[in-house]
């Protein structure tokens, strides 16, 4: 089966599919993005959020849910990219993820709009958070010192959709950490653009059941090193 007949969509979602900008020594990239495509209002199957489709102004809105391994303080990130797509085929506006919260993606002159519709998104290094407007990560303390001296200090996220599927283990935290930190470095806010593998859209409830299959083997092979004596 193609996956033109499991995504709802599928040339829209190629076609809008965000370019992502990202740190170039960002040690992370992304796994695989779920897709959820709603042509009316519902709540977000990944995200705390209820995605409201005005049928005046919108065909539909896509939902990318781009799931990444680590984020440098944690195992486990998961971060998003709404597109609502006009009955025109134009981009309408963009929501994007931002610990936690979200933000506007479009900026209000559209200068990270390209002419084929597409948004152009600044990746914080490190962390993932997303924003049309790259200034905006300098306004966090710790920017810096969180891919550094904060590395790692996280240990394994489990949000609650995954209550009790991968995070096993007393120790597993503070190997986590030690795994994590062998990744720090420094930002150097200067970024490239992420290409994205032809793999890369899958539907949200493939990726749904893939990330505590992934976490679980990651992990087990954590806890393993560590009894050889070994970690990374």
């Amino acid at each position: 089966m193609q996956l033109s007949d499991t995504i709802p969509h599928f040339d829209s979602v190629l076609r809008f599919a965000p370019i992502l900008y990202m740190d170039r020594h960002e040690p992370f990239q992304p796994v695989r993005v779920g897709v959820t495509v709603f042509e009316s209002s519902a709540p977000s199957p990944s995200f705390d959020r209820s995605i409201h489709v005005d049928p005046a102004k919108v065909k539909m809105v896509i939902e990318y849910a781009i799931y990444w391994d680590y984020d440098i303080q944690h195992i486990y990130d998961l971060e998003h990219v709404w597109i609502y797509v006009g009955h025109e085929g134009e981009l309408v506006s963009c929501e994007v993820s931002f610990h936690g919260r979200y933000f506007l993606g479009v900026m209000r002159d559209r200068s990270n709009v390209t002419e084929d519709q597409r948004v152009q998104l600044f990746v914080q290094p490190g962390k993932h958070a997303m924003t049309p407007l790259e200034e905006v990560f300098h306004l966090l303390p710790n920017v810096s010192s969180c891919c550094q001296a904060e590395a790692g200090d996280g240990g394994v996220l489990e949000p609650d959709m995954f209550s009790g599927e991968f995070k096993t283990g007393e120790l597993i935290d503070q190997l986590a950490e030690a795994h994590l930190r062998t990744f720090s470095f420094q930002p150097t806010f200067d970024y490239i653009p992420h290409v994205w593998a032809d793999d890369a859209f899958v539907p949200w409830a493939e990726l749904r059941a893939e990330i505590p299959v992934r976490l679980k083997a990651l992990l087990a092979t954590l806890t393993n090193s560590s009894e050889r004596g070994i970690l990374r």
